[in-house]
């Protein structure tokens, strides 16, 4: 399954880029944000399949990130995967309720993440033909 475009939002540079260089290497077109503000406009423009985006940011963290992407008509069903430090865990009521694919706590490996993300991309395929 490539050609999927994944944005990825993180204000740690290097993780967005050790993220969009396992994902490239895989078929992934990647956008990428610093923040959540910049993310949500990308978000609206370019369409993403999925959404990988870090917890804590400056302007606009990932929980109210997701929160505006569900409030808009052409980005609630984006699947989004929330990247978490230490102990930054979000409950599982906030994970139903915003309807947040995945949990990912820092430091992850990105061949997991790239796992999380197909077998989420791939069950969302395989629901939207078997609805």
């Amino acid at each position: 399954m490539t050609g999927k475009k994944v944005l990825v939002v993180d204000d740690e540079i290097h993780i967005v880029h050790v993220v969009a260089i396992k994902l490239r290497n895989n078929g992934y077109e990647v956008v990428s944000a610093e923040n959540g503000v910049e993310a949500f406009e990308l978000a609206c423009q370019e369409k993403p399949d999925i959404i990988v985006t870090d917890f804590q940011m400056p302007a606009m963290t990932g929980l109210e990130l997701v929160e505006k992407l569900r409030q808009t008509e052409q980005t609630k069903d984006i699947p989004v995967i929330l990247l978490t430090a230490r102990n930054f865990a979000i409950s599982q009521e906030q994970q139903e309720n915003l309807q947040i694919s995945d949990c990912l706590s820092k430091p992850f490996s990105p061949r997991e993440l790239l796992g999380n993300i197909e077998d989420i991309l791939y069950h969302r395929a395989v629901s939207q033909e078997n609805p």
